[in-house]
């Protein structure tokens, strides 16, 4: 009952969230697992260094390797994977398995647990999960072709077809993983973007019926309440107090357009309410209205619904004794209309009447306030309205 609702546009673009996580780990992941066998790899292939192995070519190859591990994670990490950098990793992976025989000791080279090994699984993974899959498989098969080739060269056939073996399942298995990672995600954006959609038109359509809704208390309020008048017989003939009302109800409803059209601000309940005592000449109202600042629709809402809940008073009870009283106590502001007129039961007002329903309830519940309607036959009314700044 206390914020004030308000209607704001959904935006005509919203990043879809699946295809955003998406991104995001298959970001940090391949950049974390760079990083990682990265710079272990460089550990291990510095420690056996055995013949065939030849330092001057070991040493800038891990260099370089190790350099562009710590590159490609930063790259990574700050601006996602890009065809370049996912095409750079293949490259100099290719050529590193290509190198095997003056790279890797003989003796850690069988049972696929070299640190170029490592480094072959390690980007045909990669791949799988950052490039699309017209190209990601390819380049899978490039690393493996390279690896089996360095490793036959290396004299070793056996790692060769069995590293071979297991490059090819890490690229279909990581391909498929992928695939149905991007279509499950791709179905549940188009989940999420209709129901943006869905919620966006009915956002709308729930302006428009507000819009009309208010319009429509306005009217009833002022040009409807003067003709009901009028068609009941009140008015005889010419009339000066006829032409002073309608010329109220006019100034009324140009003020109400222009309040509506400055958004936002604050506003005294109490002047509102001196204000429409002032459309109601005939009707002899006590008033006690202390100083009470709320957010100007509030201040709107209140002065209108009190001023329909007076309108009562001089159509069904004219001649009885009306008080008008506002109080703030703490964070709640209350307006009560009280009048010892002839009274009515509420359960019994029809369904069709619109003025208490929409010009005084509905009113009120657009600032998110509430109405307390007490009355009997014989017993005279009491209407308060009342509206919290604290949910």
């Amino acid at each position: 009952m206390s914020a004030l609702p308000t209607l704001s546009t959904p935006p005509d673009t919203v990043e879809p969230p699946a295809a955003g996580a998406f991104a995001f780990v298959f970001t940090r992941l391949p950049a974390l697992l760079r990083l990682s066998c990265g710079l272990a790899g460089a550990v291990v292939a510095l420690a056996v260094r055995t013949p065939p192995v030849r330092l001057e070519l070991l040493l800038p190859a891990v260099a370089a390797l190790t350099a562009w591990s710590i590159w490609y994670a930063l790259r990574a990490w700050r601006h996602r994977l890009g065809a370049a950098l996912v095409a750079g990793d293949v490259a100099l992976t290719s050529a590193a398995c290509l190198a095997i025989p003056v790279l890797v000791a003989p003796e850690v080279l069988p049972g696929e647990a070299s640190w170029i090994a490592v480094l072959a699984s390690t980007t045909v993974i990669n791949a799988q999960a950052t490039a699309p899959t017209r190209w990601s498989i390819p380049a899978g098969m490039l690393v493996t072709a390279a690896y089996a080739t360095g490793a036959y060269t290396a004299g070793d056939a056996a790692e060769a077809s069995a590293h071979a073996a297991t490059l090819l399942v890490q690229t279909a298995c990581t391909a498929m993983l992928t695939a149905v990672m991007r279509r499950r995600m791709a179905r549940a954006d188009a989940a999420f973007v209709a129901d943006q959609r869905a919620a966006r038109e009915a956002l709308v359509a729930r302006t428009a019926r507000e819009a009309e809704r208010q319009q429509n208390r306005d009217l009833h309020d002022t040009v409807l309440a003067t003709l009901t008048m009028v068609g009941l017989g009140a008015v005889a003939g010419p009339s000066a107090a006829l032409r002073e009302r309608s010329a109220a109800d006019l100034r009324t409803l140009t003020a109400l357009a222009e309040a509506r059209s400055v958004p936002g601000g604050t506003d005294r309940v109490d002047d509102r309410l001196r204000e429409v005592l002032t459309r109601l000449p005939g009707l002899p109202v006590t008033a006690d209205l202390p100083p009470c600042t709320v957010p100007a629709p509030v201040a709107e809402a209140i002065a209108e619904s009190a001023h329909a809940a007076l309108s009562n008073v001089s159509r069904h009870a004219p001649g009885a004794s009306t008080v008008l009283r506002l109080r703030r106590l703490a964070d709640t502001v209350a307006v009560e209309v009280i009048d010892d007129g002839p009274g009515f039961d509420p359960t019994t007002v029809p369904a069709h009447r619109y003025g208490l329903r929409e010009s005084v309830r509905g009113r009120m519940a657009t600032v998110g306030g509430r109405v307390d309607v007490a009355s009997a036959p014989g017993q005279g009314t009491r209407v308060r309205l009342e509206w919290s700044d604290v949910g």
